[in-house]
């Protein structure tokens, strides 16, 4: 039986909701919201931008290598979507590229070089706090529907929802040295996926998949497999599945 729409949407939730627990990862949450946009969207990409406590941002996390780099350029260059949708807290939807060369010169010639035609920015934001965005890219100038916009905007919620809980619960002291870790594991999972990509002359996209699966089967977190990495040089094993027949 196939599955529809609305059951993969309950299941992301559920997932996302999963994460929300006491030793919560801003780094992997963001990670599966990305991943779980480019299912569930019709964008081709997907990435999130975090603002710290002193006001700076920070590109969190990314569905794909393209999308990565071009929010960090996007940052270098102080001018997009994703920057415009933090600082005003508006939605930036359908923005064609060729349109918006003049408004983002130069994002707009790197997002093409990258590969992508149209972009969009949803805020997350609760009330009149924002703490970052959600950045989604086309790879045509297709349109993002209006029921499309609505579920991305209930994804950039729920992460918003998640990450201003843990600023209740654990104050800010704490949420600041929690990104600080985030951020720092960010640095170690890009190091790991260069070190897979090059001894197993893969690309940083199927090097962060490794990652990943292994993490989800040695029920370790990505960063602690990174680090793995980092010291060994290769990726720990992964046991067989169990309870699997061909």
């Amino acid at each position: 039986m196939s599955v529809t729409r609305e059951q993969r949407l309950v299941e992301t939730f559920v997932d996302l909701a999963d994460t929300l627990v006491e030793d919560f990862d801003v780094i992997e949450f963001l990670q599966t919201l990305a991943g779980r946009c480019v299912q569930l969207l019709d964008v081709d990409a997907a990435g999130l931008m975090l603002i710290d406590q002193r006001g700076h941002l920070h590109a969190a996390a990314a569905s794909a290598e393209n999308a990565r780099l071009l929010e960090l350029f996007e940052l270098q260059a102080d001018a997009g979507p994703c920057v415009d949708c933090c600082r005003t807290g508006i939605p930036v939807i359908n923005a064609d590229l060729d349109a918006r060369a003049e408004q983002w010169p130069r994002f707009a010639e790197a997002a093409r070089a990258a590969g992508f035609t149209a972009v969009h920015a949803l805020p997350l934001r609760l009330r009149g706090t924002v703490i970052g965005a959600l950045n989604l890219f086309c790879a045509d100038a297709r349109t993002l529907s209006a029921a499309d916009v609505g579920t991305g905007q209930a994804m950039a919620d729920v992460a918003t929802m998640g990450i201003l809980a843990q600023r209740t619960v654990h104050q800010s002291e704490l949420l600041a040295a929690q990104l600080e870790h985030a951020l720092s594991s960010r640095i170690a999972i890009e190091q790991a996926k260069g070190v897979l990509a090059e001894r197993r002359h893969i690309t940083v996209d199927q090097a962060f998949d490794q990652l990943r699966t292994a993490s989800q089967h040695l029920h370790r977190r990505v960063r602690d497999v990174a680090e793995e990495v980092m010291e060994t040089g290769v990726l720990p094993p992964v046991p067989p599945a169990k309870g699997k027949h061909p």
